[in-house]
């Protein structure tokens, strides 16, 4: 899953993407309220980590606006204020979900895993069941006909994005837009690695290509 974090305190900002990398999301960060408008609105992001007191543009502003335009990416709103008022507003405006400062970076990863869940029709549940494969997105832990799986953190997003749409053909584009962040500038082929990384690890049965099309994955 791909994510955009808009904050403003860049050692936080950075701290927050290095371990949202290393469970396996594709982050991007920016550090004013106007750029991370113009990135919500312009990219395919999973979801937003925002902060509110931002230079440019509140987040409250930042919030109403993506709302005011359709864009339903799930919010999460961060603050250093601390008070049901606050909240009541960063909710009003269209945020998801609200954590004020500090906080545990563990309840972070929670709240952010709940609202992808919520929005991919997960139901809250944690586990992505497809045929003979399980994939607990909470636990990060993937089952093949009840045998556990290693993946590596990249291979894990990979499937994860199929499988919470399994059964519909997913392009190398879109895998490529939430698994990997703006960043990134290499060979698009990468996804074929992963791909087959993955038909190794589960079987080559399990993931079709369809020429011309992207990937589906299915019940096996």
């Amino acid at each position: 899953m791909r994510l955009l974090i808009v904050e403003d305190e860049r050692r936080l900002a950075l701290s927050l993407a290095k371990g949202l990398r290393a469970e396996g999301f594709a982050v991007d960060v920016v550090h004013d309220g106007l750029e991370g408008l113009h990135r919500a609105s312009a990219e395919p992001y999973d979801l937003v980590v925002l902060d509110i007191m931002l230079p440019g543009m509140n987040g409250y502003r930042v919030c109403a606006t993506l709302r005011a335009a359709g864009n339903d990416v799930p919010i999460l709103m961060l603050t250093a204020k601390d008070g049901e008022y606050d909240e009541a507003e960063g909710l009003d405006t269209g945020a998801d979900d609200y954590l004020t400062k500090p906080f545990s970076y563990v309840v972070l990863v929670a709240r952010i895993r709940a609202l992808l869940r919520r929005s991919n029709g997960a139901g809250g549940s944690p586990v992505l069941t497809v045929g003979s494969l399980r994939v607990e997105t909470a636990a990060r832990r993937v089952f093949r006909e009840g045998e556990e799986v290693p993946l590596a953190a990249k291979e894990f997003a990979v499937l994860e994005h199929l499988a919470a749409r399994a059964g519909e053909v997913v392009s190398k584009s879109e895998i490529l837009a939430h698994v990997w962040d703006f960043a990134y500038d290499g060979d698009p082929n990468i996804v074929e690695v992963y791909v087959s990384a993955l038909r190794r690890k589960l079987g080559a049965d399990l993931i079709r290509t369809v020429r011309g099309a992207g990937y589906r994955l299915e019940a096996r």
